[in-house]
């Protein structure tokens, strides 16, 4: 707790504000919120498992994924070298990452875009029905494995500096590496943008391009696709971690679980571009 107080009550204010580098590639605050980020969810984590024993890992997995589900499956992912038997536990946990991820992802849409949501809006909803129901679907099937064979717990520490410091460190690199993809590339650099942001913080990116559509910077269009385009990488993305874990049982049941969330977002953009406005037509004809 001391250590988590001196990274975000000491440090962080010591931090020079905004970019800063030759060409303002570099935030320091921006890269030293990612470090916070990982380490609180880690303490959290470390919290509700101690609390609530394994099914802290669930709760701590949904309200990650309202923060960073990125950050949050690489803390599930790391409790796994710890115990084997928070398997299928870290399974639902990153499936319920992902679904706060898509909620708060449309919501944030909804807020400050609505226009860009009706375009997208149809690819979010089935995406997060699509992970809900698998998350239901594994806790009914394992309710009476839990019921009867309590979980002993062997955790490690509260979170790990080493761990938050390298990814702050993967977040500056991508965070210059997308600032220069868009101002070389333009258009064709704003989709490259919004996909690395969504490998950091797919809110962020989702963001950025609500904000620049509500002001008329790019279409609607543009940014609807940029959104889901940040989900679909937020959610590749989390999925590189879970290979880091060398665990055949997660990685078996993730790449099925992952596969049909992808092609439910698929289906509903594809619906959305080319089935959509045709039955709008027949709509508005019939109107008439």
């Amino acid at each position: 707790a001391l250590l988590l107080a001196i990274l975000a009550i000491v440090i962080y204010p010591a931090l020079p504000p905004g970019s800063i580098g030759p060409w303002k590639l570099i935030d320091p605050r921006a890269t030293w919120v990612t470090v916070i980020l990982i380490s609180s969810i880690g303490f959290t984590n470390y919290v509700l498992l101690k609390i609530y024993g394994a099914r802290g890992t669930e709760i701590s997995g949904f309200l990650g994924g309202l923060v960073n589900s990125n950050f949050t499956v690489i803390e599930l992912t790391s409790r796994i070298k710890y115990n084997d038997r928070l398997v299928d536990y870290a399974y639902r946990s990153i499936l319920l990452a992902t679904t706060a991820m898509l909620a708060r992802n449309a919501m944030l849409l909804l807020i400050l875009a609505p226009n860009v949501l009706l375009n997208s809006w149809l690819a979010f909803v089935l995406m997060f029905f699509t992970s809900a129901v698998l998350v239901l679907i594994s806790h009914r099937s394992g309710r009476v494995i839990v019921e009867n064979e309590p979980i002993q717990l062997t955790l490690g520490l509260p979170f790990s500096l080493w761990t938050a410091l390298k990814y702050g460190f993967v977040f500056l690199v991508i965070h210059i590496f997308g600032t220069l993809s868009q101002n070389i590339f333009g258009e064709t650099g704003f989709y490259t943008v919004s996909i690395i942001g969504g490998l950091v913080s797919s809110a962020s990116s989702v963001a950025a391009s609500a904000n620049l559509a509500s002001h008329g910077s790019i279409s609607a269009a543009l940014a609807s696709k940029a959104s889901i385009l940040a989900s679909f990488a937020s959610i590749a993305f989390s999925f590189s971690f879970v290979l880091q874990t060398r665990n055949g049982s997660l990685i078996r049941k993730l790449v099925a679980s992952m596969f049909f969330v992808a092609v439910a977002g698929l289906t509903g953009i594809i619906f959305s571009e080319r089935f959509l406005p045709i039955l709008i037509g027949l709509y508005e004809s019939r109107m008439e």
